[in-house]
């Protein structure tokens, strides 16, 4: 069983969804014995944006590329390789103004490759990131769940599905900017969550 954990916080210290995705991956530690667990931190070890270098390495033929085009690929390689041999991912995932954090923006940016974890076919375009259970452990200052104003868990779903990854299970943490006594909530809610949802 090996087991892929993604932080997005911006936050070195304090953050509730890498609080949370620490948690859901202890859980499942303890029920697959001998589970290897693979940790990248965005913000500790950030992750090139993709930019007009990045794109055109991409869009150079391998065999044509410079040395340069050559190590910048080379770093999507290795996050498209961590999630290729994950069974199961957990996304630490904050919501920043109504979206995602861009650095799980860039992640996303990085794994998803035409011809590599997706491909165009006759019948539209089909994930190849197959057979995976997704975890995505989401903290929000304000209360968002089900709302209008909640736009980040439909992106994630597009791009998860987009890539194949259709299990998915989202585990909230809201409220921890209304002060203590909504924080203590916040937490116990998302414990019991991942106490029950969490196989």
């Amino acid at each position: 069983m090996n087991i892929l954990q993604i932080n997005s916080s911006a936050r070195s210290a304090g953050s509730e969804s890498t609080r949370m995705a620490d948690a859901i991956v202890a859980k499942l530690a303890r029920a697959h014995a001998g589970a290897q667990v693979t940790r990248r931190d965005l913000a500790a070890d950030p992750h090139p944006v993709l930019d007009e270098t990045a794109l055109q390495a991409l869009f150079t033929p391998a065999d044509q590329r410079s040395a340069q085009q050559q190590a910048r690929v080379a770093l999507d390689d290795a996050l498209i390789a961590q999630v290729q041999a994950a069974d199961i991912v957990v996304l630490g995932a904050p919501m920043y103004n109504f979206g995602m954090t861009v650095q799980l923006k860039g992640w996303f940016d990085a794994i998803a490759r035409a011809g590599v974890t997706f491909r165009y076919t006759a019948n539209g375009p089909e994930g190849l990131l197959q057979g995976k259970k997704v975890y995505v452990a989401l903290a929000r200052g304000g209360f968002h769940r089900d709302g209008a104003t909640d736009t980040q868990v439909p992106h994630l779903k597009t791009l998860l599905d987009f890539l194949g990854m259709t299990d998915v299970t989202f585990i909230y943490s809201e409220g921890h900017g209304m002060g203590p006594d909504a924080v203590a909530k916040a937490r116990a809610a998302a414990d019991a969550e991942i106490a029950t949802e969490v196989a």
